[in-house]
């Protein structure tokens, strides 16, 4: 059987952020998303004008209804929508521990857009803050992780796409200390769903059975790669080429 990933995501019909990049991103690494809708947004290539949550309940509907009838090998979180949606997804997620208690969870804490715009109700962080202590790892970029302060998650993949210079350097930490760094070169463009792409290879690599520094290891180097050859679809950000064409 093909390994799955349950998604709580939001829908970027731009196809560059959210869902559509977990999807391409996981089916990229050998695994199969099964993609649960947080929200609904209109955004572009740039920017994100509008967030409407879905209903919680139905947001439990759509999880429950592929619970029941998949196995679950990893999850991936990227935004909840809401409050209330958070809270019915740490629901789930203390369900399916129950069950699992290995079972990996990648939590993506998406507090803004690139541009800086809102997604969601209400406070990203208070949001967050029921699901950060079930995650098994949270992949915050540099403004997150520094708005986020101290958090309960035993591993922490820090991204330095936001800082300065000619190199971005990646920290992994477990219990807060720093276990590896990978230096990548910074790339020439800004890209929509860079984020949501590395955190989706992650959880899609750990549901493959990868240990942590091995599926760490695959999703950077596949990540740089889908940014090394992302593409134009309008002026601004480019989209991350996460099928990567092998002819």
């Amino acid at each position: 059987m093909v390994p799955t990933v349950l998604v709580f995501a939001g829908l970027d019909p731009g196809g560059g952020a959210g869902m559509a990049a977990d999807i391409a991103a996981i089916g990229a690494l050998g695994g199969h998303a099964l993609p649960v809708a947080t929200a609904l947004t209109v955004q572009d290539n740039n920017r994100v004008h509008e967030v409407r949550p879905v209903d919680a309940a139905f947001l439990v509907r759509q999880a429950d209804a592929l619970i029941d009838a998949c196995s679950i090998d990893a999850v991936k979180i990227g935004i909840p929508g809401s409050r209330e949606n958070a809270a019915a997804i740490a629901r789930l997620l203390r369900q399916l521990r129950a069950a699992d208690p290995a079972l990996p969870i990648v939590l993506d804490p998406v507090l803004a857009s690139g541009h800086g715009d809102a997604l969601g109700a209400g406070s990203a962080i208070a949001a967050l803050a029921e699901l950060l202590p079930l995650a098994t790892i949270l992949v915050p970029n540099l403004p997150e992780a520094r708005a986020l302060g101290a958090v309960p998650c035993e591993h922490v993949l820090v991204t330095g796409g936001h800082g300065e210079g000619e190199v971005i350097v990646n920290r992994w930490l477990r219990d807060g200390v720093e276990q590896r760094a990978w230096r990548l070169p910074r790339l020439p463009h800004t890209y929509h769903g860079s984020g949501c792409t590395l955190a989706a290879a992650i959880a899609a690599r750990l549901a493959l059975g990868d240990p942590m520094q091995a599926a760490l290891e695959h999703a950077q180097d596949y990540c740089h790669q889908a940014l090394a050859h992302a593409f134009w679809i309008g002026p601004g950000q480019r989209i991350p080429r996460r099928i990567l064409h092998t002819h």
